[in-house]
């Protein structure tokens, strides 16, 4: 009796880009067997940034920037003592800065920002996982792996559009539009770093996470398995998350 052969990455049926979508959601793996034959990322990082735009433009007009610019501040204690230091008049022009400032890089880090770093985290973890493994996981493929992932941010996305109609605009954390992590119920006077430590420990971040450790081991089966993948990525992201924490701790 013949064995049963196991279905290759090549062998896996083309899925277009739209359906990658719907699939990284709802078939996980026959998707990123399907992007692991023909690596595609461009339109789940494009959907995610016209995601922000609407998302940073509807806060623009229901809330605005200036009461979290004044929360971000009372939270940082060397700031706080700078002002304490200033005129009325110089805090407010400080603080008129800082709202301008704050609108136009929420932009260009929905435009921007978003592409930048699923390309950092994309070298990062082809780097790693070739290193550990030899999988021979080439970039664009890692990419499409990256960018498929966060596909869930969509619903995370849609949620917080949800949330900036529903609640009252003088309540919104433009950080924390749905709560997902601990972060999101500390209050204001909480310390930077253990705001920073407990938002790290995000559902959709973890979801993310194991969608990445399904794709990497859907590009080379024989040599990166699921647990390998996903545990390389975990170690990432655990370095990741000591550096941000200690700098919160640093510079707050």
């Amino acid at each position: 009796m013949a064995s049963p052969v196991t279905p290759s990455p090549e062998d896996a049926p083309s899925v277009s880009s739209f359906g990658r979508i719907f699939g990284a959601i709802f078939s996980p793996k026959p998707t990123f067997e399907s992007i692991a034959q023909r690596p595609t990322w461009i339109l789940p990082l494009v959907l995610l940034s016209l995601l922000s735009i609407v998302t940073i433009f509807i806060f623009s007009q229901r809330v605005g920037w200036r009461g979290f610019m004044i929360r971000q501040d009372q939270q940082n204690s060397r700031l706080q003592k700078q002002m304490d230091q200033m005129t009325p008049e110089q805090r407010e022009k400080m603080l008129d800065q800082q709202t301008k400032a704050a609108s136009i890089f929420g932009y260009i880090g929905a435009v921007l920002g978003l592409f930048i770093v699923a390309v950092i985290i994309a070298a990062v973890l082809m780097a790693a996982l070739n290193l550990m493994s030899g999988g021979g996981v080439g970039f664009k493929t890692s990419l499409g792996i990256v960018a498929h992932s966060w596909v869930p941010g969509l619903i995370g996305g849609l949620l917080g559009i949800l949330v900036l109609f529903l609640k009252d605009p003088s309540t919104i954390d433009i950080q924390h539009l749905v709560a997902t992590n601990a972060g999101a119920f500390l209050s204001d006077d909480a310390p930077k770093w253990q705001e920073s430590l407990l938002s790290s420990f995000d559902l959709f971040t973890f979801w993310s996470m194991i969608l990445m450790g399904i794709g990497y081991s859907a590009a080379n089966p024989k040599k990166i398995s699921f647990g390998k993948a996903l545990g390389t990525i975990i170690v990432v992201w655990a370095i990741y998350v000591v550096c941000k924490v200690g700098i919160s701790a640093a510079f707050s």
